[in-house]
């Protein structure tokens, strides 16, 4: 066998080096999901267009639906009189401006959308185009099959002419519809960008565009960026990222932390993509908002600089090296349950790095921290810190996780074994293994704390875990270190034919822990 094939053999055997980057490193799967249901609504998917001024109570627009002749409002929505249909696509659009349950199904049943997509192309005649538009545009903003409705009547390559509209009212409108049919999904998404959505969209973006202009068109870039079944072509993602590092360093609080999500939904993509984010050169203004007095602000990006930070150790460097971990004590701190969840998650995946990565966290005193939520922190919390401890006793060396020990964390990572989440038991399992394995002549002290604080007793029950992989690794731990009949041998590292099995770069002494 090669020498290299031994070496990673033995490295499997002794820490654990069984598990890949991809299980030790963790993109937020089950936490996006919980995100998005939580959706601020700045990034809602889709919005409708609702005039303060112009809004009506459900009655009364049951009422005026009831009123309303449908098939004569699509007659006189035809007429070839502009003041006639000038006020029936009006009054279409005002039914579709309802605060709640606007008619849409019926409007469409009626076979208005042929008529307002035709009224699209009247350029000679700008208010009935924006008339047209915001009645599409709240249509859009519904289902998937009324938003598929619009796109199959051929509004889109009209709604991507009016982009070019000396009418400002009629451009933003039209931003407005794309955006909710962008919205829908992926394969809408790339329908728009494949017709050339992204160029002109991108010209709006200039020091003279008004502000709710430029808050609509920050939405849209967005929901460009959304989605990751398939996430948006490579060449789009090029073409937004210059914008998004413009619209960064914008005042507005509604545009920036849009721009911070389309950011972290870019950087959710693959090690890829997260390379393009890099390339662009937006990460040193991102990790600084990090420190955001906004709330909004501060979850946007560490969700960004978390997923960078799922990447390669190189990627991970990008984001130590502008002083990320230096926010850390704030947000582990933080009165926010989710912020601080979602700060050790972002430190499980540093834990998951390089030795000198794992050192960088014990020098910026975050241990103590992570230890802290371990302990008193709700179980999703708990749970993202015990991969941040059991991802240290991988990835660290001797010294490094006698730091661990020694700051405390032995009684509240063994509280956890009793948790009803088998990956969890699983994962503090795995670090209790790994801190014995590196405790060298200092086992016993390792096990006795074990034992103090009723681990013992914890690890012992699960011998008779229905889980074969918890069971294996509680038995294994017993028979190692707990038991009576336990070799010498069991109390420090694999012995090969060359001697004790230490990683190269570990460097501390092979006696084991210096408490």
């Amino acid at each position: 066998m090669a020498p290299e094939m031994i070496n990673k053999n033995r490295m499997m055997v002794f820490k654990n080096k069984g598990k890949d980057q991809d299980e030790m490193r963790r993109r937020r799967n089950e936490v996006t999901v919980e995100l998005r249901k939580n959706k601020r609504e700045e990034t809602l998917q889709k919005k409708r267009n609702v005039p303060v001024t112009d809004s009506t109570d459900e009655d009364d627009i049951d009422k005026q639906l009831a009123r309303t002749n449908l098939e004569e409002l699509v007659r006189k929505a035809g007429s070839l009189e502009p003041l006639v249909q000038i006020q029936a696509v009006q009054s279409a659009r005002k039914l579709l401006s309802s605060d709640r349950n606007p008619p849409i199904d019926p409007l469409i049943e009626s076979g208005i959308l042929p008529i307002l997509v035709k009224c699209l192309e009247q350029n000679n005649n700008p208010s009935l185009q924006f008339e047209a538009a915001w009645a599409l545009t709240n249509i859009a903003s519904g289902t998937s099959a009324q938003t598929n409705a619009v796109v199959q009547a051929g509004a889109v390559p009209l709604f991507l002419q009016l982009l070019l509209s000396s009418q400002q009212n009629v451009c933003e409108q039209a931003v407005w519809a794309l955006g909710n049919i962008i919205g829908d999904g992926p394969r809408l998404r790339d329908y728009v960008i494949q017709l050339g959505v992204v160029p002109p969209l991108l010209t709006f973006i200039k020091p003279d565009i008004p502000l709710t202009f430029l808050r609509n068109v920050t939405w849209v870039i967005v929901n460009l960026c959304r989605n990751k079944d398939p996430p948006p072509p490579l060449e789009t993602i090029h073409e937004i990222l210059p914008a998004l590092k413009v619209l960064i360093h914008h005042m507005d609080m509604n545009i920036l932390v849009d721009t911070v999500w389309a950011l972290s939904y870019l950087t959710d993509g693959g090690n890829d993509q997260i390379q393009i984010v890099i390339d662009s050169g937006v990460v040193p203004y991102l990790v600084p908002l990090l420190a955001h007095k906004e709330v909004k602000v501060q979850t946007a990006a560490l969700r960004a600089v978390g997923n960078i930070v799922t990447g390669t150790d190189e990627q991970t460097q990008v984001v130590l090296n502008c002083n990320a971990l230096s926010h850390l004590p704030h947000l582990l701190k933080h009165s926010k349950e989710k912020i601080c969840k979602e700060a050790v998650w972002f430190l499980s995946n540093i834990t998951a790095g390089n030795q000198q990565q794992v050192q960088a966290v014990i020098d910026a005193g975050l241990l103590p921290l992570i230890i802290r939520n371990l302990s008193k922190g709700e179980f999703q919390t708990q749970k993202e810190a015990a991969w941040a401890i059991s991802n240290l006793t991988i990835s660290g060396n001797m010294e490094q996780v006698a730091q661990l020990v020694k700051e405390g964390v032995v009684g509240p990572f063994c509280d956890l074994l009793s948790c009803k989440d088998n990956q969890v038991v699983q994962v503090v399992l795995d670090g209790i293994h790994n801190m014995l394995k590196l405790a060298g002549t200092q086992v016993e002290v390792v096990a006795n704390m074990i034992e103090e604080c009723f681990g013992l007793d914890k690890i012992e029950a699960l011998q008779a875990h229905e889980n074969v992989d918890i069971y294996k690794l509680a038995y294994d731990i017993i028979e190692q270190y707990f038991s009576d009949d336990a070799d010498d041998t069991n109390l420090g590292p694999p012995i090969t034919e060359e001697g004790y099995d230490f990683d190269p770069p570990i460097t501390a002494p092979i006696e084991g822990f210096k408490f």
